[in-house]
């Protein structure tokens, strides 16, 4: 009950500010597709296809990382600097892994409404996707990991204005440097292997080629690996809180 009790707790702040909610995760999909959809669409060709199909699975694969951790993060911030309401909740009777595990789902299921929405957007701009288990497994996979690296950042950092930093120098890179918008061997060898370990990377890499790809099963493995090496921190990080 204290895993379901989170988890209607986070879906009542939905739903109280569902509509604002929806209108966010819409318009950054929105303009990315009118940028590229409309703006390059079929005008540019990547590996045989359209730029639009390219593109699409690195944009929902960067949103709903961005959402993922950007829920948490900046709720469990704000909750330890300057609500000081986190201490209160570490305090109540409950396990520590039951409310990360908790906190990490709620923050994951925004991400993949997010991606609901984006998917519908894409396909009313005419975007050719295959979505099948695989494509969903790795969608839950990256949700995942970056929500509990939302809460590992929410607990290291010390003021709001340096989880912006983290914005500004972890994720938005990573959203550029992952293959999002062009190919990863656009980049010198050097520093493509570099990128290739990015978890984005990886996902955008599943989203993209899907499971008839060579070496289809690396992607969900190493997202599995970072979010077995990221829980435990994120208890322990919780627990040291306290």
């Amino acid at each position: 009950m204290r895993f379901s009790s989170i988890i209607w707790k986070e879906w009542l702040v939905l739903k109280n500010k569902f509509i604002s909610t929806t209108l966010g995760a819409i318009v950054g999909p929105l303009l990315f597709l009118v940028a590229f959809g409309w703006g390059l669409g079929n005008a540019v060709e990547i590996d045989g296809g359209s730029y639009i199909d390219f593109v699409i699975p690195g944009i929902i694969a960067m949103l709903t990382m961005t959402t993922s951790f950007n829920v948490v993060a900046n709720d469990i911030n704000i909750s330890r600097v300057y609500s000081k309401t986190f201490e209160a909740v570490m305090i109540a009777p409950i396990k520590t892994a039951v409310f990360v595990l908790a906190r990490v789902t709620a923050s994951a299921l925004r991400g993949l409404y997010g991606a609901a929405l984006i998917l519908v957007i894409a396909l009313l701009f005419g975007a050719n996707l295959h979505i099948d288990w695989y494509f969903v497994l790795v969608l839950i996979l990256n949700c995942f990991v970056f929500s509990t690296a939302g809460i590992i950042a929410g607990i290291i950092v010390d003021s709001h204005a340096d989880m912006a930093k983290i914005t500004s120098f972890v994720i938005t890179p990573m959203s550029f440097l992952s293959g999002t918008f062009f190919p990863l061997d656009r980049f010198p060898d050097f520093l493509r292997v570099i990128f290739e370990l990015l978890p984005l990377t990886q996902a955008i890499i599943g989203l993209r080629e899907g499971v008839s790809a060579a070496g289809s099963w690396i992607v969900p493995v190493a997202l599995f690996g970072y979010l077995i090496v990221m829980l435990p921190i994120s208890v322990i990080l919780c627990r040291r809180a306290e």
